[in-house]
């Protein structure tokens, strides 16, 4: 299970390596310290079910702050 913190990482990172490339900065930001956090999380020695548990707590917050930005700061387009 470590390793595919390990794996998330490397895509997180390349998904920062082309937002940069397409000059969203604040974008690019935002996932290279995803990828950082993944690689770091990925080389301690959690136990499975520790791992699991914090991908849920990640995927809860990225949902809630989807919904955010996306509802109440990108306004509305009627």
């Amino acid at each position: 299970m470590a390793r595919m913190y390990r794996v998330l990482g490397f895509w997180t990172l390349v998904i920062g390596l082309m937002a940069f490339a397409g000059h969203m900065t604040e974008f690019a930001l935002l996932f290279f310290a995803q990828a950082v956090a993944f690689v770091f999380l990925g080389y301690l020695k959690f136990s499975e079910r520790t791992y699991i548990l914090m991908f849920w707590g990640y995927m809860a917050i990225s949902f809630v702050g989807f919904t955010y930005w996306t509802v109440f700061k990108m306004g509305n387009p009627f």
